[in-house]
């Protein structure tokens, strides 16, 4: 029977990617967001494409702690998550600090740090049950640096990287892995939901420079999750050749080539 990998924030970006990624490979895909509909049409893209079967919707809200962990203990057994893939996220805004309003810092605040503990706490102890699991985190570039403007964000970030080491502490001595990967510039709608819809304004974020693609982070994501059994790798870090760190990218005639 082929593994169960579970993909939150499933209905676009990186998300999207990852599920269309691990299906390619003979994987099952559980597809986790808000969006109902969205869902739905991918997944049944996917089972059109590599044979119904491969990918079930799961509508999810993450920042739902009891919703969550009732999603998942309801499923079958045979949709029991054998890798979960905790990759919803959300920035608001792009603003000193003092300026995010409660609503920009509860929402990427619930997203990004409650809504990855909802889904640790709902997917390891059926992993320890059944002794196997891998939890694969979503980071960012954004983890290790800070920015003007982000700094809400950037924090939330940073917690998802401590949440990593330290469930990899926690999980020491069983066959549960634990894996951060961590992207930076990636060309997806994370702009244009910070932005707010501007469109304009989040097309410049990725103009004239060549960053990633939601497929290279997708495939950074598989590579992890198919190393052997008694590899856990810690972190991936995984910027385009056109970012340095602290978040230095070449734009224009610099960026030509790279």
């Amino acid at each position: 029977m082929p593994l169960t990998v579970l993909i939150t924030g499933a209905s676009s970006g990186i998300g999207a990617s990852a599920a269309h990624a691990f299906a390619s490979r003979g994987y099952r895909v559980l597809l986790a967001a808000r969006s109902a509909d969205r869902l739905r049409q991918r997944a049944e893209g996917l089972n059109a494409d590599h044979g119904e079967g491969t990918a079930r919707a799961l509508p999810l809200d993450v920042t739902d702690a009891e919703a969550h962990a009732r999603a998942i203990a309801d499923l079958p057994p045979e949709w029991a998550p054998d890798v979960a893939v905790l990759n919803a996220g959300l920035a608001l805004r792009l603003v000193p600090v003092w300026e995010n309003t409660v609503e920009d810092v509860d929402g990427m605040v619930d997203v990004n740090i409650k809504g990855v503990l909802n889904g640790i706490r709902a997917v390891v102890p059926g992993m320890l049950e059944r002794g196997r699991g891998h939890v694969i985190l979503l980071g960012s570039t954004a983890g290790h640096f800070v920015y003007p403007g982000g700094t809400v964000y950037c924090a939330t970030k940073h917690a998802v990287g401590a949440l990593a080491l330290g469930l990899k502490q926690d999980l020491l001595g069983t066959p549960v892995r634990v894996s951060l990967v961590s992207p930076g510039l990636v060309e997806t709608d994370f702009s244009l939901v910070r932005f707010g819809g501007d469109r304009e304004r989040a097309d410049a974020v990725y103009a004239d420079t060549n960053a990633l693609t939601p497929e290279d982070v997708a495939e950074a994501i598989a590579w992890v999750a198919e190393q052997p059994e008694h590899v856990n790798v810690q972190e991936v870090l995984v910027t385009p050749r056109v970012q340095a760190a602290g978040g230095a990218v070449l734009r224009g005639e610099d960026a030509e080539g790279l």
